[in-house]
């Protein structure tokens, strides 16, 4: 009998499905599931999964030692608004810093502009006396007598969450932690977060609206946490819950109660990391990862087998494509784009007797019209099913009844009345819609990003994914795909991959020609004391390794470009090493460097993380096949508009060499994959299905 022990479970808990994967000693996945997402108690789709996947493996929660969790309820809390009353604490004359921003508007000429909401009116924001300049020192001490004016106006104003943002913190944070010491004492059931805790950076409003953020969230992650462990712990799980970061690494349940704003997107980064490992198994230098689920789509540039990284995004933006209007958050993550096109994306017409996708979304309950759960609006799904592209049988592991009645009722009544279209020409308009939306925010983040997307393969994956790859292909001009192993719960599969990680961003402002070494290199030390003992919690035995980075800019510039560092202590000899790498990287990005400039050093990073697993790496199949079909299907061709017939495959059938065209559609337990009539597919040593366009093979 195989060995169960050392089993791995991991569990992404997302709008619309709850995905469980769970992993063997080895690496091999033993089952996966999905189950539809609970939203008034998201821990019970996500047990309901647990169970499903150890009854499938014949194991049991003794058998699991390591358990990792990913959820979009941060995310969705920020966006819906649905966190505590926060309150902000701000020094003497900077109580208006969220009010002022920037000073800019992000968009100049719009005459009915709606400014970001960011959570804390002006009577919530409150002030203390005291100053610490940017070096560090103090300038004002602290006003410990206005302490008892303060903890009465927190009384008072009904605040369950404080958000504590005094100037230069992130060099002296004495006064931060002097002032929670003191609210704490007398107002106990307030949860507090420090801006030097969350956000250790320069940038007043960046750092001041991150710790909002995170004091937002906090009560509700925290119970939200302290509810999962429990209820596992009930079910007999004896090792600890490791969760899923915007960063892409894994954190405790401790930290992630503390600092939950870096939680936000840490289901979506689990595919990137998926994405990643991928591209680094079949040699694909440049790739982009595409992952499709129920309630929006995410779309990341990966380059030398690493995501795309950023130091800040917005939540909850009032104008979609537009920097600046929405939250700002300053915290490692994997930079993405995100749009509101799943399949449960509810369309509708317009004023202007207009097809509009998204980004509102019909979810879990009561889900799109096709579930036959009370839905009654168009989606992408009912889209989907009316064109043919969704076996009905077989959807969801057969666990979903699929209503093609209601599909096409929902699709007639919400568009095609209105538009004089039927059921399959409403079915055809929403998807051309939804595919031109992915693929241009596709384009636009690759061009924001100073990249092309023709010379990328897509990787897909996601309950959606694999199903409208090859039509947002087509449109990003992008002729290779890849669809991995499990890419219906591919975010779920990407979490057991990733390390346990904690990246620290702290600023300390230098110059090149007066950089303090043995200063830097204390304080380089004290940030790898602190990352390790997150890191070491979550995996206490096994070699780490560090990742050093400096944020560097000419002076008088206002953002910095990222330049990597030797990962042991800095020498005098380096100096000259981070000039050269610095013009280098901005010579790429901008053409040419600036001759005799002073290079300023603002930020300062630090990953401590774990090894990675090995990688498996996948030779070519030497021999090919013409694969068997075991079925066909109508479908409405997206390339000719007209209906034809597909072929349907098995994958499970389906073995290293075989070849097939499309159209067709390659069924699974948790998606399809469907190969329009312009694609052809491969599979290859891995397993991995290849589908290229225009008959060419695999690059």
């Amino acid at each position: 009998m195989r060995d169960k022990n050392g089993l791995r479970l991991a569990i992404d808990i997302g709008g619309t499905f709850t995905d469980t994967v769970l992993m063997g000693a080895q690496g091999q996945i033993l089952a996966t599931t999905k189950t539809s997402t609970t939203p008034n108690n998201p821990t019970v789709g996500a047990l309901e999964g647990a169970r499903r996947v150890l009854v499938e493996a014949g194991a049991t929660w003794s058998h699991i030692n390591g358990f990792i969790h990913g959820t979009t309820l941060a995310t969705n809390a920020l966006i819906e608004r649905r966190g505590a009353t926060v309150a902000t604490v701000t020094n003497d004359g900077f109580r208006d810093i969220l009010e002022i921003a920037y000073e800019r508007r992000y968009s100049q000429y719009d005459i009915n502009l709606v400014k970001p909401d960011l959570i804390v009116p002006r009577e919530r924001a409150f002030t203390i006396r005291g100053r610490i300049d940017a070096h560090g020192q103090e300038l004002e001490p602290f006003d410990q007598t206005s302490v008892d004016r303060l903890i009465a106006e927190l009384s008072d104003c009904g605040a369950a969450a404080v958000a504590i943002c005094l100037l230069h913190a992130y060099a002296n944070p004495a006064h931060e932690l002097k002032l929670r010491t003191l609210v704490k004492a007398a107002l106990p059931e307030l949860d507090i977060s420090l801006s030097h805790e969350v956000s250790p950076e320069a940038r007043e409003f960046d750092r001041l609206s991150t710790t909002i953020a995170n004091a937002y969230i906090q009560p509700l992650m925290a119970r939200y946490l302290a509810d999962f462990q429990a209820l596992f712990v009930r079910e007999g799980l004896t090792c600890p819950i490791l969760m899923m970061t915007a960063g892409g690494g894994m954190t405790t349940l401790e930290t992630a109660a503390l600092l939950p704003i870096r939680l936000v997107e840490s289901g979506p980064a689990g595919g990137a990391i998926l994405a990643a490992r991928i591209a680094a198994e079949t040699g694909q230098t440049h790739v982009l990862s595409f992952d499709m689920g129920g309630t929006t789509a995410k779309l990341c540039l990966i380059d030398h087998f690493r995501p795309q990284k950023a130091r800040k995004f917005e939540i909850a933006r009032a104008a979609r494509f537009i920097k600046g209007s929405g939250m700002p958050v300053r915290i490692p993550v994997i930079e993405m784009i995100e749009i509101g096109a799943g399949g449960g994306s509810i369309a509708h017409v317009d004023r202007l007797e207009r097809l509009q996708v998204g980004p509102e979304s019909a979810g879990s309950e009561p889900g799109p019209a096709a579930f036959a759960k009370g839905g009654t609006e168009p989606t992408v799904t009912d889209a989907d099913v009316v064109q043919g592209l969704i076996e009905p049988g077989r959807f969801a592991e057969g666990r979903l009844q699929i209503d093609m009645l209601a599909a096409k009722k929902a699709l007639t009544s919400g568009v095609g009345k209105p538009l004089n279209l039927d059921a399959a020409e409403a079915a055809f308009g929403i998807s051309e819609i939804v595919d031109e939306n992915m693929a241009g925010a596709g384009r636009m983040h690759a061009v924001e990003s100073g990249k092309d997307l023709s010379t990328r393969v897509m990787i897909a994956f996601g309950g959606n994914g694999p199903l409208h790859a090859t039509r947002v292909a087509r449109r990003a001009q992008i002729d290779h795909i890849l669809i991995p192993r499990n890419p219906g719960v591919g975010s779920a599969v990407g979490f057991l991959y990733a390390p346990v990680s904690f990246e620290i961003i702290r600023s300390r402002y230098a110059t090149l020609e007066s950089l303090d070494v043995a200063g830097l290199n204390n304080f380089l030390d004290e940030m790898i004391i602190e990352a390790q003992s997150v890191v070491r919690a979550g995996a206490p035995d096994g070699r780490l390794i560090q990742r050093r980075k400096a944020f560097m800019r000419y002076h008088g510039q206002g953002h910095e470009i990222e330049v990597p560092l030797p990962d042991r202590a800095i020498q005098e000899a380096d100096i000259l090493d981070l000039r050269h790498a610095f013009e280098e990287e901005y010579r790429s990005q901008f053409s040419r460097a600036v001759p005799g400039m002073k290079i300023e050093v603002l930020n300062w990073a630090l990953e401590v993380s774990t090894e990675p697993q090995a990688l498996e790496h996948y030779p070519d199949a030497r021999n090919t096949r013409r694969a068997q079909h075991n079925a066909q299907r109508r479908i409405l061709c997206e390339v000719t508009g007209t209906w034809r017939a597909a072929n349907i495959f098995d994958r499970a059938a389906l073995v290293p060499g075989d070849v097939l065209d499309g159209p067709a559609l390659i069924i699974e337990p948790q998606t399809t994959t469907f190969v329009s009539a312009d694609f052809s597919a491969h599979v290859d040593v891995g397993n991995n299905i290849w589908l290229t366009r225009n008959g060419e093979r695999r690059p």
